[in-house]
């Protein structure tokens, strides 16, 4: 049994590569069509199950959040029972997942909690997030990449903000004009075989004040749910632990509905402090995809951990009898 964290996917991480990945015959699985139904929404399964990947039906955010919140679930389930469990986080919506893995939230209520939220995401529709590297292809931090970055933000009058920090990679938000200027402001840069910078699809303008309408929603609606102080350590995407043995609920709560949804979310320092307060021996990543792999490495880099300096260096470790990152799907 090994001391492990473990960081929930946001959106993003399900892809045409992730059809069928939800078991037949799974009480969650039924449980989960049956709230979908609730909502007048399609099952899951039928959704996971489809013959096509349709962009537009698959990624509509109603339907992947919470395809991806399920998927990741039960893998978290499975990562909790054979492994000491030591801290759980997430990246942006992998939050909302980690509210319901650690148990401070239960799984009808943290499937409410996506699936509402998803949908005021929807009707509050605007602007997007766009994604840019700051690391070079040895993942070091490249400062002519984090200059660039600022200016362009500068220069978007107010129209363009940070979102997420993202291990070496900048994730940012606004408008449509912001985002049009961060796409012409920022030279293509190339980091491995991709080109950036790209905008992400269907993403809004998250975790800044420009969805403040979703926030002022969800305090209306979803301070019904019955928020708990967690079973496992949760860092959110501040830094702040809440902690099986002290953990002031409102403020868990408070946290959630309002700076989660319109304050950047520091995905590295969320990581970073996992790391630093409980020096896990894994990091383990539940499905869907494999999207925070490199990222929680290029952290791990940054950090100095275990003597990582780099790409090469985590990825010989990797190879090793004790890999730093499990990637529970691919």
């Amino acid at each position: 049994m090994k001391r492990i964290a473990l960081f929930c996917p946001g959106r993003g991480s399900y892809t045409e590569k992730q059809l069928r990945s939800l078991p037949e015959n799974e009480p969650w699985v039924a449980r989960a069509d049956e709230l979908r139904a609730e909502y007048g929404l399609p099952s899951l399964s039928e959704l996971d199950r489809a013959a096509k990947f349709s962009a537009a039906l698959h990624l509509r955010p109603a339907n992947v959040s919470l395809l991806i919140w399920l998927v990741t679930m039960l893998d978290s389930r499975d990562a909790l029972a054979q492994n000491e469990c030591v801290a759980i986080g997430g990246n942006s919506m992998g939050w909302y997942t980690a509210l319901a893995v650690g148990g401070a939230l239960s799984f009808d209520d943290g499937f409410r909690l996506v699936q509402e939220m998803a949908l005021l995401q929807e009707q509050h529709a605007g602007g997007g997030q766009i994604i840019y590297p700051l690391i070079d292809d040895e993942w070091r931090i490249d400062p002519a990449r984090v200059e660039l970055v600022r200016a362009a933000l500068e220069s978007s009058g107010g129209q363009a903000l940070r979102s997420i920090d993202l291990g070496g990679f900048a994730v940012l938000a606004g408008t449509e004009a912001g985002v049009a200027h961060l796409l012409k402001a920022l030279p293509q840069a190339k980091l491995g075989a991709n080109t950036y910078p790209f905008r992400l699809m269907q993403h809004g303008a998250y975790h800044t004040p420009f969805v403040a309408p979703v926030s002022e929603r969800a305090f209306e609606t979803l301070r019904r749910l019955e928020f708990r102080a967690p079973r496992v350590t949760l860092v959110d995407g501040r830094g702040v632990r809440f902690t099986p043995w002290s953990s002031d609920v409102d403020a868990l709560v408070d946290y959630t509905l309002g700076p989660q949804v319109v304050e950047p979310y520091d995905f590295t320092l969320s990581v970073r402090v996992a790391l630093r307060e409980y020096a896990p021996e894994r990091i383990v990543l539940p499905g869907p995809g494999n999207t925070l792999g490199g990222i929680c490495g290029q952290i791990a880099c940054a950090e100095g951990w275990r003597g990582l300096r780099s790409k090469p260096d985590f990825e010989a470790v990797q190879r090793s009898e004790a890999p730093l990152v499990v990637s529970m799907r691919r």
